[in-house]
């Protein structure tokens, strides 16, 4: 069994001068859901066409299951469900003659198999009303139940939350973290809402501009993004210089609006209030503060605009 369900090896694609993605490299393991992160344009949806064949690389290599040759990875698409840009399913049939339609485009036997699938996306009582009379929350629905049919072991979705209300964004967060721990689907997922990819994703890789900034686990990243202190204070010159003498304090920056971030704080909070009070310093704010995933991206995206 492969450990490792997708894998792409400097993935490159062109539109004549246009460069929609350059040279990325990610891996995503079996039973992850690894997040995609980026803003519109970053290469997000380029990335996941090409995972599903919809187009073709300009150059580099990609491994479905283990297997990277064009015959190969064709069958091993099989194994893999997508929804990508907008659920594909024709307006005027019902939901269930629209899962029907699939099940027998993809050589599905058993009839149950629609049954089944619309039950598990909550869709079963909504079979005959036609697609598009449909809520875009009940859109977003099918389009995930129509790539479920076939048990795919790998699910690939664009932006699946992208224009839901906030209880359909908690229902569907819900629906596939319970699909990866029941079933084991393993989920390549794309989103610019980062907060919700928070609480989904086990690995992410960061684009920008088509170019892959950096994959990095969940684990990981809640070490780098860990807690700091934001302090202002009345002489921010003075007080940083008493952090180094009398704290050892190097790990800090100062903010063009003369903030300070203590980034890994070895003291008690309370401490460098004192630190302040007792050299005649006011302190005009203090907070124990978490840096955002959104924050880690733009500090990602200034960093590479930098190199």
């Amino acid at each position: 069994m492969d450990a490792i369900v997708v894998k792409t090896q400097n993935l490159t694609k062109c539109y004549g001068t246009l460069s929609a993605l350059n040279q990325v490299t990610i891996s995503v393991g079996r039973g992850e859901i690894y997040g995609l992160v980026g803003n519109n344009g970053a290469g997000k949806t380029t990335l996941l066409k090409l995972l599903a064949g919809q187009i073709f690389p300009s150059g580099g290599e990609i491994s479905l299951f283990g297997a990277h040759e064009s015959k190969k990875m064709e069958k091993q698409r099989g194994r893999m469900g997508a929804m990508i840009e907008q659920p594909g399913f024709y307006p005027q049939l019902s939901v269930e003659k629209n899962m029907e339609y699939y099940r027998l485009l993809k050589g599905i036997p058993g009839r149950r198999i629609v049954e089944d699938v619309l039950k598990t996306v909550g869709m079963w009582e909504y079979r005959q009303k036609k697609g598009k009379t449909l809520s875009l929350g009940m859109k977003q629905r099918l389009g995930l139940a129509i790539a479920l049919i076939g048990e795919p072991e790998l699910l690939i979705l664009d932006e699946p939350i992208n224009g839901l209300d906030p209880s359909g964004i908690i229902e569907m967060r819900n629906l596939l973290l319970k699909l990866n721990r029941e079933k084991n689907i393993t989920i390549l997922i794309s989103s610019h809402i980062l907060s919700e990819l928070e609480q989904l994703a086990a690995v992410y890789g960061f684009l920008d501009c088509g170019r892959l900034l950096e994959q990095v686990s969940a684990a990981s990243l809640r070490e780098k993004c860990g807690s700091f202190l934001e302090i202002s204070v009345s002489d921010t010159e003075r007080y940083t210089a008493l952090l180094e003498k009398r704290f050892s304090e190097k790990d800090y920056l100062v903010l063009p609006d003369g903030l300070i971030h203590i980034l890994k704080p070895k003291r008690e909070t309370e401490r460098y209030s004192r630190l302040a009070a007792e050299n005649g310093i006011a302190i005009l704010s203090l907070h124990t503060r978490k840096k955002s995933l959104e924050e880690y991206y733009m500090n990602l995206k200034g960093g590479s605009r930098n190199d």
